[in-house]
């Protein structure tokens, strides 16, 4: 079995230096026990700012000069044409030892068509109490090879000798919004595929001690609402039960304000930072579904490269 470990990665350098020094070894580990694998860095600055870096790693290194995540992972399965399978890891993570071989393990065990790992955000000592009362980086909790409906790109393996013959491909109208991935693996499991849930397969995520704040964490909440809302609509089929998803969109996002801000007025007067801040990103959530019902694409990529 062939595998590529694919990084997308933009003018983060220090993160990417960071990540393929602790992939190297686990690609090194998998290969001692039979299975071939190799890595490769998809740069999406076509100023080629990650070469240097990657120069530095026995890795396979290709610039992806059009801006976005969906065109960087296309590329990356495309440059996979000889693979079995290709893992994906984001270049602010750092995996946890054993990640690799559990992610190949749990596929020869299940079969399935994908295998999502665990992601878990590691918190500057001086973070706001109020984003740890949010409970933003709380992720659901899953049992080890549970069946999902659709998964995160930023730890998951695919196997592409099963997906090739589905015809998918990361939708590029999400590749500055976010919500590629969650087109692409639901658009997976409707078609037939399976994904299965690795509960042992760790990566660390390094987030920018600056994103840490009650401003970024609403903004998130709002981006994850409207990316969540742009799938559902695009995936609703026809014209007719497009316009039945906005206006369910438009319902649900209406209640998660209503309920958030119910939410935050009973934490405001229990003094409670919990409810504020968990009655304040579900008013945010609903807001971004809304925003996404009547047309509004969230453009969270974009501002990313924009500051960079």
């Amino acid at each position: 079995m062939l595998i590529v470990v694919a990084i997308p990665t933009f003018r983060r350098p220090e993160a990417l230096e960071r990540a393929l020094s602790a992939v190297e070894p686990q690609v090194r580990e998998v290969t001692r026990d039979g299975t071939t694998a190799r890595v490769l860095v998809v740069d999406n600055d076509a100023a080629a700012t990650g070469r240097e870096v990657a120069a530095s790693f026995d890795v396979d290194y290709v610039v992806e000069s059009q801006p976005g995540i969906a065109a960087v992972r296309n590329r990356a399965i495309d440059e996979s044409s000889d693979a079995d399978a290709v893992v994906f890891i984001d270049d602010d993570e750092v995996p946890e030892e054993g990640w690799l071989r559990t992610l190949v393990t749990v596929h020869a065990e299940t079969g399935a068509h994908a295998v999502a790992g665990r992601v878990v955000t590691q918190f500057p000592d001086d973070v706001e109490p109020w984003v740890r009362a949010s409970g933003a980086f709380i992720r659901p909790i899953r049992t080890d090879r549970q069946a999902m409906g659709e998964a995160a790109t930023n730890n998951l393996l695919l196997d592409l000798t099963r997906i090739r013959p589905l015809g998918l491909r990361f939708d590029e109208r999400f590749g500055l919004t976010g919500g590629s991935d969650s087109m692409y693996t639901r658009l997976l499991v409707a078609r037939g595929g399976t994904i299965r849930w690795a509960q042992d397969a760790v990566v660390v995520e390094q987030e920018d001690p600056a994103r840490f704040t009650r401003a970024w964490v609403l903004m998130r909440t709002f981006r994850f609402g409207n990316t969540a809302a742009r799938v559902e609509i695009a995936l609703a089929g026809s014209p007719v039960k497009r316009l039945a998803a906005r206006a369910r969109m438009c319902l649900r996002g209406g209640a998660r304000v209503v309920g958030g801000l119910g939410r935050w007025l009973v934490g405001a007067v229990t003094r409670s930072p919990s409810h504020r801040a968990r009655g304040l990103r579900t008013t945010y959530r609903g807001a971004g579904m809304i925003a996404a019902a009547i047309g509004y694409a969230h453009d969270e990529y974009g501002r990313r490269r924009a500051s960079a």
